[in-house]
This record gives structure tokens, sequence and C-alpha cells, in this order.
């Protein structure tokens, strides 16, 4: 057998085979629909998966205003800031979020999901969010998705 035929294949900028893809929440329990979204932006779908690139997929969520949340997540689920002062800390219940921006709601989910590093901050800017179903990537011509049979 040739051994050197076997070499383990690793992804980088130029390599990377990225693809826009339209996502719709509607639906969809916020939790579950983040950790799809989070594997997609990732790249852990695909074969040639690379731990320390961004090969994953630009996407682009619509109908973030249709997300459901379980139980009473809608009143208890808090979402905590600071402005930087003392005693500066403000919080919003997930209603209050809901009212000010579905979306964004969506990307704090996700958000959360990614590395908590330089890549997981370049991997954020693959992600559009938007409430109803216009969006201004358009041109890109997205492939749509269906989460229920996505892994």
């Amino acid at each position: 057998m040739d051994t050197l035929s076997y070499k383990t294949i690793s992804a980088n900028k130029a390599t990377a085979d990225k693809q826009w893809v339209l996502v719709d929440a509607e639906g969809q329990s916020l939790g579950r629909l983040a950790s799809k979204v989070a594997k997609l932006l990732r790249g852990k779908h695909k074969p040639s998966f690379t731990p320390h690139v961004d090969c994953g997929d630009n996407v682009i969520v619509i109908n973030s205003e249709k997300i459901n949340l379980t139980g009473n997540k809608w009143n208890d689920k808090t979402y905590i800031r600071h402005t930087g002062y003392p005693g500066g800390q403000r919080s919003l219940s997930a209603t209050e979020m809901f009212g000010k921006d579905p979306a964004r709601l969506v990307e704090k989910s996700v958000k959360g999901m990614l590395p908590k590093n330089k890549l997981g901050a370049e991997l954020f800017r693959n992600l559009t969010a938007v409430v109803g179903t216009e969006h201004a990537h358009a041109a890109q011509k997205p492939t749509v998705i269906n989460l229920n049979e996505f892994n």
C-alpha cells in the first residue's frame, strides 16, 4: 500500500469552498436554530473542515420575528450588558429584546455558540439575520436549506 497517497488535506482561505445559504427561522426553536446556524458558519458540515480556518458558509437568516422560545424563557431569559461605568449593568428580558429587534435575539444566540477568539469574530461577520423575507444579498443567489433535514 502506498502511504504517500494518503495526505491530510488542510483547507486555507484560498481553497475554502464558501457558499451562500438561506435559512428560514419560521417556527424554529431559538437554541436549535442557533446551533445549526453556528455549525454552518463554522463549516463543520463539510469534509474539508479545518478548525483554525474560516471554511464555513455565509448564512442569511430570514423571518427572525417568527422564532419560538419554550417554557417561560420569554420572561425569564435575560440579556445582560455593561455600560463600562460603575453601576452600569443593564439587562433586558427576551420579550423586551424581541420588541426592539427580533434579529438581535438570533444574532446573540449564534454568537454565543461560536469560538471566543478572532476566528469567532470573523465567522460572526458571515451571519446576516433579518426581520421578514427581504434581505440585501439576493444577488449572491443563496441556496435554501431546510434545518429540519440538516444535522
